[in-house]
């Protein structure tokens, strides 16, 4: 399975001037955690990292210290996620047909998930990894007046990974780029193109790290798994 991580995003919600996969946790950068788990998930066999020219160095030095056994391939990322995927997919080696894409912000993800959804995504065409919502969930209108409850039951937040069959999901980027469509996951195009995605249960840790607050959060996780 082939696995592409999109690494090309700042830290200004981190409160960083820099890429925020560079920052440590536990004394190792954010993005090493995500190739450790790529690197033991058995079903992962090449991996993508898709990054900004200004932190190729970086990122290139952190693949070297994490002695990967499987291929890494450094890609030149977009200015937004959907951009970095579409020269992701672009960058594939014409083998792949499924592909996995994990942002690498979700550093806490096991190779357990990582290998379910890439077993799963053989029989279907696209699927995401995703937790039952547990709030209570408003819709409000401009004014932030409550506008409706949506029935909790039927609400999942979304993760990562999220799998694709390769050739559906160049098709739902090269639509979205000709009808102009913003999205910030890869399932949102492939649900306008009227495709199905599958659910499958994710991970309550696999946190997105975005604040320090988070950041907090994944090194009490990773002191729990440790204990």
């Amino acid at each position: 399975m082939h696995l592409l991580i999109p690494a090309a995003g700042m830290g200004k919600r981190m409160g960083s001037n820099r890429n925020k996969l560079l920052l440590t946790l536990l004394g190792k950068p954010l993005l090493t955690w995500t190739l450790n788990s790529a690197e033991a998930a058995a079903e992962i066999t090449w991996i993508g990292i898709i990054g900004q020219p200004a932190d190729q160095s970086d990122i290139e030095k952190i693949i070297a210290q994490a002695a990967m056994t499987k291929p890494v391939k450094f890609i030149i990322g977009g200015t937004t996620r959907q951009e970095s995927v579409y020269n992701g997919l672009q960058a594939l080696p014409p083998e792949a047909k499924k592909v996995l894409i994990h942002d690498g912000a979700r550093c806490l993800a096991t190779p357990q998930l990582l290998d379910r959804c890439a077993t799963i995504l053989r029989d279907c065409p696209g699927l995401i990894a995703a937790v039952p919502v547990k709030d209570t969930i408003k819709i409000v209108n401009e004014k932030n007046i409550v506008h409706d409850t949506p029935d909790r039951s039927r609400l999942w937040a979304a993760q990562t990974p999220q799998g694709f069959t390769v050739q559906l999901l160049k098709e739902c980027h090269e639509k979205g780029r000709k009808l102009g469509w913003e999205v910030t996951d890869d399932a949102a195009l492939f649900e306008r193109c009227q495709l199905p995605v599958t659910i499958v249960p994710g991970e309550e840790t696999n946190l997105k790290v975005t604040t320090p607050i988070d950041l907090a959060i994944a090194e009490f996780i990773l002191r729990q798994q440790s204990e």
